[in-house]
């Protein structure tokens, strides 16, 4: 929801924090997932300790694991730390729950999961060998993420004490209660978007090449809107996850 975007890039270090840096998805069938995936996005997986990633040119971009997909769970997102100790423990201060504690996962990293004061899972991640998403920014990728909430006070509020988070508003979007989400240096790394009714939950955004021909490859019962930021769509994979795709205007 209403964005400015960054150029494609390739990731090789642990991000900064509250980047939105790794995203997984629970599903009951991963053998599935992994069919509609590479379909959808071409896609290659490889099983490992993060259960299986999914691959673009060889550099993991996102992950699924085994799960329960039938409650309208979503795509989790996963905020970049480097000190998952600390964040852990502002995340309790902030109002949040700590549902897993800090752990290693091998040497790839130091994770923990979370729960923010709307009610919405995420992850924390203190890269070490494995940063997170390889390559973000470009078609078949991640490129951005939102959350959605009906009470967005409380959820602005966690998001600032626990990540040092800034606000401001969008002027393209004067009509909706959204205000974007930026680091300290400025950097902008999601927004929160305040909806009557929503059910409170991290939307994800995957940039593609061509939104009706994504649509299309999805069987997706929807049609593309042409919007200030690309030509984009929203629509529920065979598992009941909510996902945007949006194809950016050249440069």
């Amino acid at each position: 929801m209403g964005a400015s975007f960054v150029p494609m890039s390739q990731v090789n270090d642990n991000q900064p924090l509250g980047t939105p840096t790794w995203l997984d998805l629970g599903v009951s069938d991963v053998d599935a997932a992994k069919d509609y995936y590479a379909t959808l996005f071409g896609w290659d997986f490889e099983d490992g300790p993060l259960g299986t990633t999914c691959l673009l040119r060889g550099l993991p971009v996102a992950g699924l694991r085994a799960g329960d997909s039938t409650a309208g769970t979503a795509w989790r997102v996963h905020l970049a730390t480097d000190d998952c100790d600390a964040t852990a423990k502002a995340v309790e201060a902030a109002g949040g729950t700590v549902v897993e504690e800090p752990h290693e996962v091998g040497d790839l990293g130091r994770a923990a999961l979370v729960v923010d004061t709307v009610g919405v899972a995420l992850g924390l991640w203190q890269g070490r060998a494995f940063p997170g998403c390889r390559l973000v920014n470009e078609p078949d990728t991640l490129v951005r993420n939102d959350l959605v909430t009906a009470n967005p006070r409380p959820a602005r509020d966690f998001y600032t004490a626990v990540f040092d988070f800034t606000l401001d508003g969008n002027p393209d979007l004067p009509d909706f209660d959204f205000t974007f989400l930026r680091r300290p240096d400025g950097y902008e790394i999601g927004g929160i978007l305040g909806l009557p009714g929503a059910k409170s939950a991290w939307a994800t955004t995957f940039e593609v090449a061509d939104t009706d021909a994504t649509v299309a490859r999805a069987g997706a019962a929807v049609t593309p809107e042409d919007t200030p930021y690309g030509r984009s769509a929203t629509f529920t994979d065979p598992f009941g996850v909510e996902l945007s795709v949006i194809a950016r205007p050249a440069e």
